[in-house]
């Protein structure tokens, strides 16, 4: 009687699972940071979500090439919208940067204003701004012969200077100019009793 040994079998080896983890958060980091990046202030967190999507999303791809991941299109959509992510952080700083310096350069710039009254009305209630620092202040010349004029000097921004001529009860007419640095910045004609020309806003 002859005896056999059984032969073992063994269960073959299972594959290890697929590594995709890094892929997927560089996609999900790269999308964040695209949707923050054209937020203003808020944009600064897209710069290292962009860049840790990017590093992620190239580990993944690494990954799928060496055969230890299987999510190929996640991960090169990662690297793609996290580079997006920080092309668009890069032109807001470029922009930002550009309307600081814009600003800057305005805060100290120096104007010479010079305010022009003109017409054939006798005399003029005239209203016009002079700047101290950061303070802009209204004064009041009440019946001004009339041409009329006024040179101030200023420096940083002008927004919220006012000019106006206004006619006195006998009528005519009036014509408001404003020159800043040599160039003419805004004229308005008014005629009859209490008429008022305007230039402010220049």
């Amino acid at each position: 009687m002859t005896d056999y040994t059984p032969i073992q079998q063994y269960p073959a080896p299972q594959a290890a699972p697929p590594r995709n983890g890094l892929g997927t958060a560089g996609f999900v980091l790269g999308l964040v940071g695209l949707v923050f990046s054209p937020i203003p202030l808020v944009g600064v967190v897209a710069w290292p979500l962009a860049v840790l999507g990017l590093i992620l999303s190239a580990v993944g791809i690494a990954r799928v090439r060496s055969g230890k991941a299987t999510n190929k299109g996640l991960a090169i959509a990662g690297a793609v919208v996290s580079l997006l992510a920080l092309v668009v952080s890069i032109l807001w700083l470029v922009v930002i940067g550009k309307a600081i310096s814009d600003v800057n350069e305005q805060a100290t710039q120096h104007h010479t204003i010079v305010y022009e009254v003109s017409g054939d009305a006798k005399a003029a209630d005239i209203d016009y701004s002079t700047f101290d620092r950061n303070t802009i202040l209204i004064n009041t010349e009440a019946s001004a012969p009339v041409p009329w004029t006024k040179t101030v000097e200023a420096t940083g921004f002008l927004a919220g200077a006012q000019f106006t001529a206004t006619t006195g009860p006998d009528g005519g007419s009036v014509t408001c100019k404003v020159v800043v640095d040599g160039k003419e910045a805004k004229t308005a004609t008014a005629a009859g009793p209490s008429a008022v020309a305007s230039c402010t806003g220049f």
